[in-house]
């Protein structure tokens, strides 16, 4: 079990924890107010919108405290499926510092969260910061308005010792990423000249370690290509007793589909799928050794019977460097209790597969499609399949020796003494691709929240020593960088 922290310090560095560490149930107030806004992007009612601006607001103002100036960017409207249309919250845009001989550090966050009721299986009310044996409990805790606060906290922490800061900081935070970061890639690409313009390194820290102690740097995440395949023989369903036996059932077609995408063991069956995959070097293969993963407590608490791998190493490296593919669910087919004798006239199966540097998303694409339709023609139906790709996002890969990388390893290697698991991450997070495509800047993950904080579930929870040594890490990361860049 790793300490508390390390040692404080001498000099600046140990004024700044002493600070934080003396002020911390203050911190964690801060942490309590904005849980306690219900800022759920997810669910369309204008109650919710009302409180994601309100949360916007307050961001804002804790910011402008701190002397930052800042721009709430508005959006406009949203209008949806159901043809409502409901206000979109700002984007905030804040800057601190413009000192050119400094670099400029932008952090990205946001501060909308999943939608969360105490009647479904929550120990406390999930908008009342509940702390309970060193653990905050609350929806948000790690995502990521905890996170958010952190950086929050360590820019404040050098405002409260009328300290310089050492780099220059922005901050993008948005109120829209649960639900699709709607009009963020437009304003990236629209303050590419502006706000973004001097920026030198871009930091986010929206997911978590591998580990429950021990702190993580992320510098990749793979990609995902979702595609439907449609199989179609007319749009009303059948009578099993009236035409069972002498039609080219839609179902029976699909499930043939679907079985000649991936075999027992994990191995994708499509053709050429890997040629595009980057070959393990040694030097990566050394990096998988040393991260610190218990396989029995990941497994038992994962609630896995068995794992299609037996060490470490291929765990990690299926979940992070290879593609993956997995079937979601069919359209169309009969789901509920009961013996309905239905054939399906149309059923729409999907699935997708998670992409790994350099798969490029229109190849997988057309690999898909023609082993679809070979499988398809070789069964002789009548029927009529089509496939598509509705979602297409390409993987990231960061510079592990990139100078916030080094810079990051430093100060957790100050604030938690040791030296942190690099590590991927197996889900995609779009918004790395757009800041290193649009801007080609240095990107970084510097995740605070532990493996077990339960994002998106029941119980979310941000340890509380996660979130105060966090500050400091933070804080410690501003001056390893700027001593770096220089």
């Amino acid at each position: 079990m790793l300490s508390l922290s390390s040692p404080p310090p001498a000099g600046l560095l140990g004024r700044l924890w002493q600070h934080i560490d003396h002020h911390q149930d203050e911190l964690v107030q801060a942490l309590k107010e904005w849980v306690a806004v219900e800022s759920d992007s997810v669910q369309p009612l204008p109650r919710l919108r009302q409180e994601l601006s309100r949360m916007m607001g307050l961001a804002s103002e804790r910011l402008r405290n701190l002397g930052a100036s800042v721009d709430a960017v508005d959006l406009g409207t949203q209008q949806l499926p159901d043809g409502q249309t409901l206000p979109l919250p700002p984007i905030l845009l804040a800057e601190l510092g413009d000192d050119p001989r400094k670099p400029t550090v932008c952090f990205y966050g946001h501060l909308d969260v999943q939608p969360a009721r105490a009647e479904d299986g929550w120990l406390s009310d999930p908008y009342t910061l509940t702390e309970l044996d060193g653990k905050l409990y609350g929806r948000g805790t790690t995502d990521n308005k905890g996170p958010v606060l952190a950086w929050i906290n360590a820019v404040g922490t050098f405002r409260a010792l009328k300290q310089d800061l050492p780099v220059n900081v922005k901050f993008m935070l948005e109120g829209m990423e649960e639900a699709g970061s709607v009009g963020l890639e437009q304003l990236v690409q629209r303050e590419k000249d502006g706000f973004f313009s001097g920026v030198d390194y871009i930091v986010i820290s929206d997911n978590l370690w591998l580990s429950r102690t021990k702190p993580a740097l992320t510098y990749g995440t793979r990609g995902n290509a979702y595609f439907t395949v449609e199989v179609k023989c007319r749009d009303q369903d059948f009578h099993s007793g009236t035409f069972g036996g002498i039609l080219h059932e839609p179902m029976t077609d699909l499930v043939a589909l679907l079985g000649s995408l991936v075999d027992s063991s994990g191995h994708i069956l499509i053709p050429g799928i890997y040629d595009q995959v980057d070959p393990v070097m040694e030097e990566e293969k050394a990096m998988y050794e040393a991260i610190d993963l218990d396989l029995e407590e990941y497994r038992h608490s994962s609630r896995v019977r068995k794992f299609l791998f037996d060490s470490k190493e291929e765990i990690l490296m299926h979940l992070w460097r290879y593609p993956s593919l997995s079937i979601h669910g069919i359209e169309g087919a009969f789901d509920e209790p009961g013996a309905k004798t239905v054939i399906p006239g149309r059923v729409l199966g999907k699935f997708s597969i998670r992409l790994v540097p350099h798969m490029n998303t229109t190849a997988v694409e057309k690999q898909v499609k023609q082993h679809l339709e070979h499988v398809f023609s070789a069964r002789n139906s009548a029927n009529q399949v089509a496939v598509s790709m509705t979602l297409g996002l390409q993987p990231w890969v960061a510079n592990v020796r990139d100078r916030q990388y080094l810079a990051a390893r430093r100060a957790i290697r100050a604030v938690f003494g040791t030296e942190p698991d690099m590590i991927r991450d197996g889900s995609t997070i779009p918004i790395a691709r757009i800041f290193q495509d649009t801007l080609q800047k240095s990107v970084m993950m510097l995740p605070l929240g532990a493996v077990d904080d339960g994002e998106h579930s029941q119980n979310e929870k941000i340890n509380r020593r996660n979130y105060i040594e966090g500050s400091k890490l933070f804080a410690a990361f501003f001056l390893e960088l700027a001593e770096l860049h220089q």
